[in-house]
């Protein structure tokens, strides 16, 4: 029987993970299940599995797919971590032995992890049938690894408790330097939420080299850059929310100072732009400086759409990530057709008449 931690922690954590991407592992779901024949599905990914264990490469690939994975789950249970909603666990939490904490996160992650898991021990089954005793133990090592590292790295975030006084050396360094508004967010990103951020350019990396490996014969098409970016975009959706959740706790003097709204649409949108610095260094080293910027801008633009749509929504995380996951269906399709440049002027547009309409507005009636 799984202890009142470990109870808790699957209910904020696993079950809010999969409400969350439902929609995107059930596409893999049909990817992997749904485009073979029912008679031919055993056979199928028995021979999958078997060139899975038997190819240094496949497994290479397979492994950096299921790092992806937990590296997406990482994103999740730290930015949930963080969220105003779950601060109590910093304080209840840590009243449990560490080596208790340290278990029920595991829990945590194996629940999290189970299309892993399942895919995992079932070619672990199959590499044993077949006699190939190495290729199940790393696996099985592997596994171990990415569950206990995980497990590791949420006890520690948890146990780092908020310390007012101790203050990040880049904001020591910096504190007596003039803060425009728009550097407000920044400033608290990189004194208190440096991990996340981290975490999300982990990501960022990962989705760029799995595009350009996926279609490695079109890397040239610009399509194939416009998806890595749109990838790029949502996986920032988290940092989107919180950016929201801190400008609705601590900036909401904002709206009472005599700033034109473009001004402050200009200032997130600056917010964005130093955030995507590493990004954007990457898109001007391989791209020409037109198709460096178009993808930069279509980047942003997904972003501040993402950011303005919350001022009609709130801050409702779950429908949040189900309307960015059904945006990101939408402008896949739309950038395979080749509409780029029209979606940056859309989305644009869409998000102004989103914050124009709604910045004003007082929270309780968009919650309403």
């Amino acid at each position: 029987m799984n202890s009142p931690l470990t109870n808790i922690l699957l209910k904020i954590f696993a079950n809010g993970f999969y409400k969350t991407h439902a929609g995107i592992l059930f596409f893999l779901f049909l990817v992997m299940f749904g485009m073979v024949e029912p008679s031919q599905l055993l056979s199928y990914h028995e021979a999958l599995m078997i060139a899975f264990i038997t190819s240094p490469i496949l497994m290479l690939v397979v492994f950096l797919v299921w790092m992806l994975y937990t590296l997406k789950s990482w994103h999740y249970v730290a930015g949930q971590l963080f969220g105003i909603h779950q601060q109590f666990l910093f304080y209840s939490s840590t009243s449990y032995p560490k080596l208790k904490q340290f278990y029920s996160w595991v829990i945590v992650q194996v629940t999290v992890s189970l299309p892993i898991l399942i895919y995992a021990i079932i070619s672990i089954g199959v590499a044993i049938k077949h006699h190939y005793y190495l290729p199940a133990t790393t696996i099985l090592c592997y596994v171990v690894i990415l569950i206990g590292g995980s497990a590791l790295l949420y006890s520690r975030l948890v146990n780092k408790l908020i310390d007012g006084s101790k203050q990040s050396i880049l904001f020591k360094f910096t504190k007596n330097w003039h803060k425009p508004y728009f550097s407000l967010y920044i400033y608290h990103m990189f004194n208190k939420l440096k991990v996340r951020y981290l975490i999300t350019k982990i990501l960022s990396y990962l989705i760029i080299s799995g595009v350009f490996l996926m279609f490695a014969d079109v890397s040239h098409d610009f399509r194939v850059a416009g998806i890595a970016m749109l990838a790029i975009a949502v996986s920032h959706s988290v940092i989107v929310f919180d950016e929201r959740q801190f400008e609705d706790t601590f900036l909401n003097f904002a709206r009472n100072l005599p700033i034109s709204r473009l001004k402050l649409f200009i200032s997130f949108l600056s917010v964005y732009f130093f955030l995507l610095l590493p990004e954007t260094v990457w898109l001007f080293v391989r791209f020409k400086p037109v198709m460096a910027v178009g993808l930069l801008s279509f980047s942003l633009s997904v972003i501040l759409l993402f950011h303005n749509m919350l001022y009609n929504m709130g801050l409702d995380m779950e429908k949040y990530m189900t309307r960015v996951m059904v945006l990101f269906i939408v402008l896949f399709w739309v950038v395979m057709f080749k509409l780029l440049w029209l979606l940056i002027f859309i989305d644009l547009s869409v998000a102004y008449y989103l914050f124009y309409n709604n910045y004003y507005k007082p929270q309780h009636l968009i919650n309403e």
